[in-house]
């Protein structure tokens, strides 16, 4: 009995041309950029976004579900918060450095809201959260406006930087 023969077509990786493996972590004079960038473009949301992802070392599901009550008390922005992990259903604590505790004062005083809200609401959805895709989004932006190759930093990048 005769096999029938089989075309052997050679498909193209999901993952060709892309860098794998881990992405760089930002140098202190990229962030710098990105944050000059975001300040002259005014953008409070971003900026605090920025500070709080380099601050907080956490992935970005648990970023941005972050609510208001994690960062502030009192009508103050903590020096220390501390919120569950998703992943791992695990507390992390980190500390808010002065340039995270300057930015979210100014996007507070602009976005309102409660304690119970998210910090980074969706504009789609006004009683969820900025998503992860759209999160990603502004992280390629932000590495891209400072001349950066968007292949090789990400997320994982800001989590990485801890100035």
């Amino acid at each position: 009995m005769e096999m029938p023969e089989t075309k052997s077509t050679k498909r193209q990786a999901c993952n060709a041309g892309r860098t794998v493996g881990a992405k760089r972590a930002l140098k202190l004079k990229q962030i710098w950029e990105i944050r000059f960038y975001l300040n002259q473009r005014r953008r409070l949301r971003d900026r605090a976004l920025f500070d709080l992802a380099i601050d907080s070392k956490l992935g970005r599901c648990d970023l941005v579900r972050m609510k208001i009550g994690d960062v502030v008390s009192g009508g103050q922005v903590r020096t220390r918060a501390i919120v569950m992990q998703q992943e791992t259903s695990r507390p992390v604590q980190f500390e808010l450095l002065p340039d995270a505790r300057a930015s979210l004062p100014a996007w507070l005083e602009h976005r309102g809201g409660t304690v119970d809200d998210y910090l980074f609401p969706s504009r789609v959805d006004h009683s969820g959260h900025l998503s992860t895709r759209q999160y990603a989004r502004l992280v390629d932006e932000w590495i891209t406006s400072v001349g950066l190759m968007r292949g090789e930093y990400g997320t994982h990048s800001l989590g990485r930087t801890k100035a």
